[in-house]
């Protein structure tokens, strides 16, 4: 399972909810489309595309690869 959600700080986040999400098609998938593996977050991040559009694109992509995504378009609010 994926989480899919644009970040304040981040930009556009895939985070995995266990390391058996992280099969090499999905890495390959993901560092294909600009996403870097953040340890500190453990999750992939992209700094460019926060828009519904974005995350929709990306959450298909990972639905595509028999992933259940959960997506939103609104980052949590800071604090």
């Amino acid at each position: 399972m994926f989480l899919v959600t644009p970040d304040r700080s981040h930009g556009l986040v895939a985070a995995p909810r266990a390391p058996e999400d992280l099969t090499p098609g999905t890495e390959e998938t993901l560092t294909a489309q600009g996403f870097t593996w953040n340890s500190e977050i453990e999750a992939y991040t992209r700094p460019t595309g926060r828009s519904p559009e974005d995350v929709d694109r990306t959450a298909g992509t990972l639905r595509e690869l028999g992933h259940f995504v959960l997506s939103s378009y609104t980052p949590p609010p800071v604090g």
